[in-house]
């Protein structure tokens, strides 16, 4: 009975056919490294890391907030 409000896990066919690189298929080298260079397949991106004025800027902005936000209040 409970078969009819929840699914059973059922075994997947897994049809796969592997795909091999074939030097010989590969007739213009540099034609495939400047495709790769164009997609950004060449280059690592590395996260830009954000300088501490940038921090200082954000932390400056953050109290500024509190601040109104307590003055708005009649807190302070």
């Amino acid at each position: 009975m409970l078969d009819i409000f929840f699914k059973r896990r059922k075994i997947r066919s897994f049809d796969y056919q592997p795909r091999y690189y074939k030097p010989e298929e590969d007739k213009d080298e540099k034609e495939t490294e400047r495709r790769k260079r164009k997609l950004g397949l060449r280059t690592a991106r590395r996260r830009k890391k954000i300088s501490w004025v940038t921090w200082g800027f954000y932390f400056i902005l953050l109290l500024g907030l509190i601040y109104i936000y307590l003055k708005l209040s009649n807190t302070i």
